[in-house]
């Protein structure tokens, strides 16, 4: 019945829901990847306002990362910038702008998959893409796979409505401006223009000329910034596949990972989509026993499938594994479940025609699971959402207390707000008020290679920077002794060692200021700390203190 009710909604009413839900990702979704600070987040900053942080990819040496991406999400950022002078205004406003465009994508798959596959699929696809974590988490993440995503849900609906044009600019501009790796989800519309419609002229001819629109600007964009001819993409693409070091430098997951983060964003819909293919092939098998044609809807439901299923084959069984990874594909997933769900239920349907004496039977299942499916998959999603914020939003509440305490410090001396083991949870400069105040690295357990500092010179982006490397080494030029510092960000842990201590004990030299509970994972329950249940979450989870400590005689 809830289903039923739905099919009133159009177009419209569709964007307007997903556009609210988008814009509430965008003030309360975390930043939950260090490379969306560092290697996004911090260049935008740093062109806006010549402060930030540079990671080795940005080094001329390696030029692996495109300010052409940058500068398409500064160009909103400084418009933002004209209207006001705070700078987490900015953050959260180019936030704002990632979730109407985001929302405009997902109107367009919405729109295009109701005209080919019916509105059953189409309401499906509208629920699993308002509801679902995954969505909500990659929706306005400032990352090259969040934009490869737009990329992606506009070409799966051009592709669909047979728009191979766009369907093919909008791969080529998902691997070029986005992630290079977006092209592979290209390789089904490929095929499909070349062997299926045998216009391979017509492939080559919008594939270079896709290609020529949007590499020229971003090698002109990059050839001002590094001074030399640059093709970030193929550089991207280079280290990954030949380089001496390679992703696994930056570690490796069992291969279970996708499977466990695709049920924790997705839910009952991550199992339909990885059913999908055999639902289809007992569907199609059906279709053809009652001898109907179905040639229309089979290769449409191809056309959605094909390119996930490619997506799955490359990244599974890489090593290295990271949850933005599979951001190009999670509309995908929503489509693949939608249109699973519908088959199951038109099989039923079908099945229960064939076997009479079957007939009752499968009419009550057939009425009962595609609610049961959509009231669990909402229920668990927004449990998911809730669990993300309530126990991982603390950085971004205790930034936002730094940005007001430290925006009323005398303006004549400057300051240094010092993180240790929680650099990777330092949400960008956005959340720092003015060069007053700089952000420091104290020495942690990690051994790893941290971001420096841009260079105040003018020349900053194409000059090489000292102490840097592709291996992931360790660069120890990189810390400042805490003596220097006015500020420490830390959490308070139950495991500490020497160079991982909880700064809060200090008591004779650091006093706590602000303080936010933050999950302890090792010590909750892995159930109720991925899930939210309101008493039981509370109850079978620990938090410590997200700490913003202040040198005690800096105190007034």
């Amino acid at each position: 019945c809830a289903m039923t009710a739905l099919g009133f909604l159009n177009v419209s009413v569709v964007f307007r829901l997903l556009l609210a839900v988008r814009l509430i990702a965008a003030f309360f979704s975390n930043v939950s990847d260090c490379d969306e600070t560092f290697n996004y987040w911090e260049p935008t900053h740093f062109l806006m306002y010549g402060k930030g942080f540079q990671t080795w990819e940005y080094s001329p040496v390696y030029a692996i990362r495109s300010y052409g991406y940058i500068v398409v999400h500064a160009l909103p950022g400084v418009m933002i910038r004209a209207l006001t002078d705070n700078k987490m205004a900015v953050f959260y406003g180019i936030r704002c702008c990632l979730a109407v465009v985001c929302a405009l994508c997902e109107t367009y798959l919405y729109r295009c998959v109701l005209s080919v596959l019916g509105s059953s699929v189409a309401r499906l696809l509208f629920i699993f893409l308002l509801f679902s974590s995954g969505m909500f988490i990659s929706s306005t993440a400032y990352l090259p796979s969040s934009f490869s995503m737009y990329c992606v849900m506009v070409s799966t609906g051009a592709w669909l409505t047979g728009n191979f044009m766009l369907a093919v600019f909008t791969i080529a501009t998902a691997a070029i401006v986005g992630w290079p790796f977006a092209v592979a989800l290209g390789l089904p519309l490929a095929c499909d223009i070349v062997v299926g419609k045998k216009t391979v002229w017509y492939f080559i001819r919008w594939s270079c000329l896709s290609a020529v629109v949007t590499l020229v600007p971003m090698a002109l964009i990059d050839y001002y910034f590094y001074r030399k001819m640059v093709v970030a993409s193929l550089n991207i693409v280079l280290y990954n596949v030949f380089g001496g070091g390679g992703p696994e430098l930056y570690g490796v997951e069992p291969w279970t990972f996708y499977f466990v983060n695709g049920f924790l964003n997705f839910n009952v819909a991550f199992l339909f989509n990885l059913l999908s293919a055999v639902i289809w092939v007992v569907w199609t098998v059906i279709i053809r026993h009652q001898s109907e044609v179905s040639d229309t809807r089979s290769g449409a439901v191809w056309k959605c499938l094909s390119p996930l299923y490619i997506w799955i084959a490359i990244f599974f069984t890489r090593a290295h594994k990271e949850e933005r990874f599979l951001f190009p594909v999670y509309p995908l997933f929503c489509v693949a479940a939608a249109v699973s769900v519908h088959l199951l239920l038109d099989c039923t349907d079908r099945l229960g025609k064939m076997f009479q004496s079957l007939q009752a039977a499968i009419t009550s299942a057939h009425q009962v699971m595609q609610p049961v499916v959509v009231a669990l998959f909402i229920l668990l999603s927004i449990s998911r959402s809730l669990a993300l914020f309530q126990g991982y939003h603390a950085p971004l509440d205790l930034y936002s207390q730094l940005y007001e305490r430290t925006s009323q410090l005398p303006a004549h001396a400057s300051y240094n707000v010092c993180v240790g083991k929680e650099w990777y949870r330092f949400p960008s400069n956005f959340f720092v008020p003015s060069d007053k105040v700089k952000v420091q690295f104290i020495r942690s357990s990690f051994r790893g290679q941290l971001p420096k500092h841009y260079s105040s010179t003018q020349n900053a982006t194409w000059i090489i920077p000292s102490e840097m490397n592709e291996m992931n080494k360790e660069e120890p030029g990189r810390y400042v002794d805490v003596s220097s510092c006015q500020y420490i960000v830390d959490w308070d842990r139950v495991v500490t060692s020497v160079d991982e201590p909880n700064y809060s004990q200090f008591t004779q030299d650091w006093q706590t200021v602000a303080s936010v509970p933050f999950l302890d994972a090792s010590r909750s329950s892995a159930l109720y700390r991925a899930f939210y249940v309101p008493g039981l979450s509370e109850r079978y989870t620990s938090y410590g203190s997200y700490n913003l400590l202040q040198r005690t005689d800096t105190v007034k």
